[in-house]
C-alpha cells in the first residue's frame, strides 16, 4: 500500500498497515529523497506527494511508481537492463513450451511453476520475515556498503553501485535521486526489482503449464464447452478486476511490501475489493487460477492451483500477519498513578503500628470480597479448541466419550439400508435438539432470563448458569456435527473410478466448502472470542457495544451462507438424497433460528446501532440495476412479514416446548503443554593463533538477596550438615532475583575480533570449558554494535570497547586493554531456577576464551506463616488476614515486575496498577509470573489467571484465597508435614 494509516482498526484486508503520521517539525527528521524540503513548503506540498518515514524517523518524498506489467510491457515507459533480463526470462519460457516434446512439457513446465512459487512463498517470505523481525535487508545494504558513494573510499564495488544507480533512476525520473534517498528506500527498490522477476515467472510458468495440459473432454457437448469457458472466462475477468481495484487501493507501496522498509502518512479509504472479501488479493484473487482450470479442462492444473493457492495462505499466516499485528497493534500505554493507594497507607500505617506494638484496625472490607466482579465473566478456561481439552472438566470427558462411542458404532455397524436410516434420524434429531432446542432456551433467556433464574432459584451465580449453559451448547454442537458426519460416512460409497464423469471434480468441491465452513468458524470465534461465540449477551448485561471486525466487517451473519458450506460439501462428496435432505433441513433451521431468534436479540439490544447492510452486501449492490433492487427490496418485504407470522405462532407453543430444561455438567482445570526440539551446529573458529585467554574476563552484577544463604539448610541434612559454613576467603556465592536484569562486564586485548560475542548457559549444559557444543537460544549480546546482521543481537550493550591504558595481568606484567558492558534482561535471560554462568566466545563462533563465576537465579519461598508479623495464612481473623495480604502483595509485586522486564509500559509500579495491554496479547508474560508463584507460594494457576486479575492486588487476593481453601496441605517449611496429624488442624 502506499500510504499510511491504511487500515480502519476494524478492518482486515491484505497489507494493511497503520503507522503514526509524522509531522514536519518532529527532531532529528530531515526530508530528502529529492530536495531539502523548508517546513513552509512541507505543509504545503504535503496535499500533493506523499511522504515516507524510515525507523530512524528520516522524513523523505516517495516518488511516484507503476505496476511490474507497465514497467514490463508498456513501451511508454522507460526500461533498463532488469525490465531486459526478465523479458528475456519470459521468453525463454515460452519457447521452452514449444521447442520441448510433448511428453516433457507437463512435467517440466510443472516443475518450473512449483520452482517459482518456491520463490515467491518461501524465498520472498524468508525475507520478509527477517527484514520484518531484524531489518535484515537493510542490515546488509550497509554492510556491504551497496549505496555507498564510491567517492567516500568505503564502496569496494563501483561498478555495482553505478549499474543499481543507473537501474533506479532510469525507473524513477521524478522526485529520485539515488544519492539522497534513505538506505531503506532503496533496498525495497533493489528488492521490488527481484519480485518483478519472480512474480511475472510465477504467473507465466502456471499459464504456460495450463496450455501444456489444456484440452477438451472428448464425450463433451458444445453447450458444456460453452459453459465450463463462459464460466472460466468469467473467473478470470473477476480475477483481472480484483487485481486492478486492489492496486488502485493499495498502490506499489503495499503490493510491493513497503511497510517493511519504511512507512508513509497518506490517509487511505478501503472500499471496493477490500470491502468483499478479506485479504482480497490472497482469497477471491485466485478465482483466476480455477477459472484458467475450468478452460484447461485439467485435472492436473487444478491440483497445481490448489497446490499454490494454500501455499499463498501459509505465506499469509507466517509472513504477512504476524507483520501487520506488530505493525498495526502496538499495545497502548499504560496509565501510571503517582500517588499511593489507600491499600499502601493502610500497609505502611499496620507495619508501623506492629513494630511499635500499637493497635491498627484496617478496614479490610474491600480485599475481603473478591476484587474480580465484572459485567462479563472471566475468559480463564475457555472450551472452545484442542488446546483447552481438560480432561478434569466433566463437559471434556462426556463430549470425548460420546465422539467415542459415535465412532465406534459408525466402524462397527454395516452399511445397510437400516442402519443408514438409523443415522440419519439420530443426525436429524440431534439438528433439531442444536437448532430449536436450544434455540427455544435462548429465546426464554433473552425475554425471561428462564436458564438464568432456574439456577439463581438453587443458590447458584450468574457465572454458574453461564458455565452450565456454555457445557450445554458445546455438548450438543459437537454431537450435531460429529452425528452428521457417522451419517455422511454411511451414505458414502468410495468411487471404484474416480475419473468417471464429474467424480474427482465433486470431491475437490466437497473438500473446498469443508474447508471454507471451518475457516469461517474459526473466523467467527476469533471475531467473537468464547463470550460471544456461546451468546453471552443473553445471559449478562453490559454496555451495549458493537464491533464489526474480522469476517463481520463484509457479513453481517456469515452462518447465512459460507458458516454452512461443509455440510454442502458433504453433499456433494456423496451425492445422496439423504444427505441433501440434512443439509436442507440444517440450512433452513439455521436461517431460522438467525430470523426469529438472534436477530430479534440483538435488536432489543443493540437498536438502531445495527448495521443494515455489511461490505459485501455493499459492494454487490452499487453493481445491481435498479430494476433488481427494487426486486430485493419486494422479496425483503415478503420475508419480513412471513418472518412476524411465524414468531407469533411460536410464542404460542415456545412454553410447552421448553419446560424441563436442564443439565449437570461442572468445570475444573488444567493444562497441557508442549516443547519443540533444535538442532544445532557448533562453529568453531580456525584462527585462534595469537590469543591468549588470560587477556579476556567476565564479571557480572545483578540483584541478589541475602536470605538465600540461609534457607540452604534443612532439617533434612546430618547434623555436621546443619551447622553454619565457615568460609576461608572473602567470596559470596552469587544467587540473583528471579528475571531481575544481570549487568556483565567484559575485558579482552586491544586487537581482539569485533564478532565476539557472550552468552548466557546453564552450567550443566557444557562439558567442556573450551568450547559451547549447545545453542544460546537468543541469550547472547554482541561486544560490538553493528557487527551482525540482526539488531536484536546489538539490544543490551551499555559501554563498547572502551579503552584502559596499564592493566596489571597475574604474571605481574601490564598491558593495554578494552572493556565493555552489557545487559541481559527480558528474553535473554532463563526464566526458570538453576545455576547459569556467562561465556565469551571468540569471533562469532563457539571458542571460549572467558567464563563468568557461576551463580543462581532463585525464586524466594514465602513463608506460610511471616515471622516479622508473626500470623498465619490459615488464620481466620480479619486484621490478620488483612495483613497477610499485604504481605503477599509486597512480597508479589517485586517479583511480578521482574517478569514483565521492567518495562513501564506494562510492569506495575504498585499493588494497584494494571498491567499493561501487552500482557494479554503475549503469552510469555502470564506463564513466567504463574511459574514465580507455583515456586513462591505451592499455588499452580494457568496464565489466563493473571490475564483475568489485570493487577497484583486481585492476583494476591487469589493466593491468599487458594492458600485458604488447600490449607491444611501447607507447603510451609515451620509446618514439618504437609498433611494433617491431629485435630488441631483442620482441613
Amino acid at each position: 500500500m502506499s500510504t499510511s494509516s491504511m487500515k480502519s482498526p476494524d478492518s482486515n484486508g491484505l497489507r494493511e498497515r497503520i503507522n503514526n503520521v509524522p509531522t514536519a517539525n518532529e527532531d532529528n527528521m530531515t526530508a530528502r529523497c529529492g530536495s531539502e524540503l523548508p517546513s513552509e513548503d512541507f505543509e504545503l506540498d504535503k496535499d500533493k506527494k506523499t511522504f515516507g518515514r524510515t525507523p530512524d524517523g528520516t522524513i523523505f518524498t516517495v516518488p511516484q511508481t507503476h505496476d511490474m506489467v507497465s514497467q514490463l510491457l508498456d513501451p511508454r515507459q522507460p526500461k533498463n537492463l532488469s525490465d531486459l533480463i526478465v523479458l528475456v526470462i519470459l521468453a525463454l519460457h515460452i519457447f521452452a513450451l514449444y521447442a520441448l516434446p510433448s511428453s516433457l512439457k507437463r512435467p517440466v513446465f510443472a516443475v518450473l511453476f512449483l520452482f517459482w512459487r518456491g520463490c515467491y512463498n518461501v524465498g520472498i517470505g524468508y525475507l520478509l520475515h527477517i527484514q520484518s523481525h531484524h531489518k535484515r535487508i537493510v542490515a546488509w545494504a550497509k554492510k556491504w556498503n551497496l549505496f555507498e558513494n564510491p567517492v567516500t573510499g568505503k564502496n569496494p564495488r563501483p561498478w555495482l553501485y553505478k549499474l543499481i544507480k543507473t537501474e533506479l533512476e532510469t525507473k524513477i525520473p521524478e522526485d529520485y535521486k539515488f544519492e539522497e534517498a534513505p538506505i531503506e528506500y532503496n533496498a525495497w527498490l533493489v528488492f521490488r526489482r527481484v519480485v518483478d522477476l519472480i512474480l511475472m515467472c510465477d504467473f507465466t510458468s502456471y499459464c504456460l503449464f495450463a496450455i501444456a495440459c489444456g484440452g477438451a473432454p472428448s464425450d463433451e457437448s458444445l453447450v458444456m464447452s460453452t459453459l465450463r469457458w463462459g464460466a472460466g472466462i468469467i473467473l478470470v475477468l473477476f480475477n483481472l478486476w480484483v487485481k486492478l481495484d486492489a492496486h488502485r487501493v493499495v498502490k506499489d507501496y503495499a503490493w510491493y511490501w513497503g511497510d517493511f522498509f519504511y512507512l508513509i502518512d497518506q490517509e487511505l479509504t478501503f472500499d471496493g475489493v477490500f470491502e468483499m472479501a478479506p485479504h482480497p488479493m490472497y482469497s477471491v484473487g485466485y478465482a483466476g487460477y480455477y477459472g484458467i482450470s475450468m478452460m484447461a479442462a485439467s485435472y492436473s492444473v487444478l491440483a497445481i492451483s490448489i497446490v499454490a493457492h494454500i501455499a499463498q495462505f501459509a505465506f499469509l499466516l507466517v509472513v504477512e500477519n504476524p507483520h501487520i499485528d506488530k505493525t498495526n497493534n502496538p499495545p497502548p500505554p499504560r496509565k501510571h498513578q503517582d500517588n499511593p493507594t489507600p491499600s499502601e497507607i493502610d500497609h505502611a500505617n499496620a507495619l508501623a503500628s506492629s513494630k511499635e506494638d500499637l493497635e491498627y484496625s484496617v478496614d479490610s472490607s474491600p480485599t475481603q470480597t473478591p476484587p474480580l466482579h465484572t459485567t462479563q465473566p472471566l475468559a480463564v478456561h475457555n472450551l472452545m479448541g484442542l488446546g483447552n481439552i481438560d480432561l478434569f472438566r466433566i463437559t471434556d470427558v462426556s463430549i470425548l466419550l460420546l465422539l467415542g462411542y459415535v465412532f465406534l458404532i459408525t466402524a462397527l455397524t454395516p452399511s445397510t439400508p437400516v442402519y443408514q436410516a438409523l443415522f440419519v434420524i439420530s443426525a436429524i434429531f440431534w439438528r433439531l435438539w442444536y437448532s430449536v432446542g436450544l434455540g427455544i432456551i435462548l429465546d426464554r433467556q433473552s425475554n425471561k432470563k428462564m436458564w438464568t433464574r432456574h439456577f439463581v432459584k438453587f443458590g447458584d451465580s450468574t457465572e454458574e448458569a453461564w458455565r452450565q449453559w456454555k457445557g450445554m451448547y458445546h455438548l450438543s454442537m459437537t454431537m450435531c456435527y460429529a452425528s452428521f458426519i457417522a451419517a455422511t460416512w454411511k451414505m458414502y460409497s468410495m468411487p471404484s473410478d474416480w475419473a468417471y464423469g464429474l467424480v474427482l471434480l465433486r470431491h475437490v468441491l466437497g473438500a473446498g466448502l469443508v474447508s471454507l465452513q471451518l475457516w469461517t468458524a474459526v473466523s467467527i470465534y476469533e471475531s467473537l472470542g468464547e463470550f460471544g461465540w456461546f451468546f453471552g449477551d443473553f445471559f449478562f448485561d453490559h454496555a451495549p457495544k458493537l464491533t464489526y471486525s474480522g469476517i463481520y466487517r463484509y457479513l453481517n451473519n456469515p452462518e447465512r451462507i459460507i458458516g454452512l458450506a461443509g455440510i454442502w460439501g458433504a453433499v456433494f462428496i456423496t451425492g445422496s438424497r439423504a444427505i441433501f435432505f440434512l443439509a436442507l433441513l440444517s440450512h433452513t433451521l439455521t436461517l431460522a433460528f438467525l430470523q426469529f431468534v438472534e436477530k430479534p436479540h440483538m435488536q432489543k439490544l443493540y437498536g438502531r446501532n445495527l448495521r443494515s447492510e455489511a461490505g459485501l452486501s455493499k459492494s454487490i449492490k452499487r453493481s445491481l440495476p435498479p430494476q433488481i433492487k427494487k426486486w430485493h427490496g419486494n422479496v425483503d418485504r415478503v420475508l419480513e412479514e412471513t418472518g412476524h407470522f411465524v414468531e407469533e405462532f411460536l410464542d404460542t407453543t415456545r412454553p410447552k416446548l421448553a419446560a424441563g430444561v436442564s443439565t449437570i455438567f461442572r468445570d475444573t482445570s488444567a493444562l497441557f503443554s508442549q516443547y519443540p526440539a533444535r538442532l544445532t551446529l557448533t562453529r568453531i573458529a580456525p584462527d585462534l593463533a595469537g590469543y591468549d585467554p588470560r587477556d579476556y574476563s567476565v564479571t557480572i552484577e545483578g540483584t541478589s538477596f541475602d536470605s538465600a544463604m540461609h534457607k540452604r539448610t534443612t532439617s533434612k541434612e546430618g547434623i555436621t550438615a546443619r551447622l553454619p559454613q565457615e568460609r576461608t576467603d572473602e567470596f559470596k556465592p552469587l544467587v540473583f532475583e528471579y528475571g531481575a536484569p544481570i549487568k556483565v562486564k567484559w575485558t579482552a586485548p586491544i586487537k581482539h575480533s569485533k564478532a565476539n560475542w557472550v552468552g548466557m548457559y546453564m552450567v550443566a549444559d557444557n562439558a567442556s570449558r573450551e568450547v559451547t557444543r549447545i545453542p544460546s537460544a537468543g541469550r547472547w549480546v554482541a561486544t560490538v554494535p553493528n557487527e551482525y546482521e540482526s539488531s536484536p543481537e546489538d539490544k543490551g550493550i551499555l559501554v563498547s570497547n572502551r579503552f584502559v591504558s596499564g592493566a596489571k595481568r597475574t604474571d605481574g606484567s601490564t598491558q593495554d586493554y578494552v572493556e565493555g558492558e552489557m545487559i541481559f534482561e527480558g528474553d535473554k535471560l532463563f526464566w526458570t531456577q538453576g545455576v547459569f554462568e556467562f561465556r565469551y566466545h571468540h569471533d562469532g563462533k563457539h571458542n571460549v576464551m572467558a567464563i563468568s563465576l557461576p551463580f543462581e537465579i532463585r525464586i524466594p519461598r514465602f513463608d506460610d506463616e511471616n515471622s516479622n508479623l508473626n500470623i498465619s495464612l490459615d488464620s481466620d481473623n480479619s486484621q490478620s488476614q488483612s495483613l497477610i495480604r499485604s504481605a503477599v502483595e509486597q512480597a508479589l509485586l517485586p517479583v511480578v515486575r521482574n517478569c514483565f522486564d521492567r518495562d513501564p509500559d506494562i510492569a506495575p509500579n504498585s499493588v494497584d496498577e494494571s498491567l499493561g495491554v501487552l500482557v494479554a496479547r503475549d503469552g510469555k508474560y502470564p506463564r513466567r509470573v504463574v511459574h514465580a508463584v507455583h515456586y513462591m507460594f505451592g499455588i499452580e494457576f494457568a496464565p489466563e489467571v493473571v490475564r483475568a486479575d489485570g493487577n497484583v492486588r486481585n492476583l494476591a487476593w487469589r493466593i491468599c484465597n487458594a492458600k485458604q481453601v488447600l490449607a491444611p496441605y501447607s507447603m510451609s517449611h515451620s509446618k514439618g508435614t504437609n498433611t494433617p496429624d491431629g485435630e488441631g488442624e483442620k482441613a
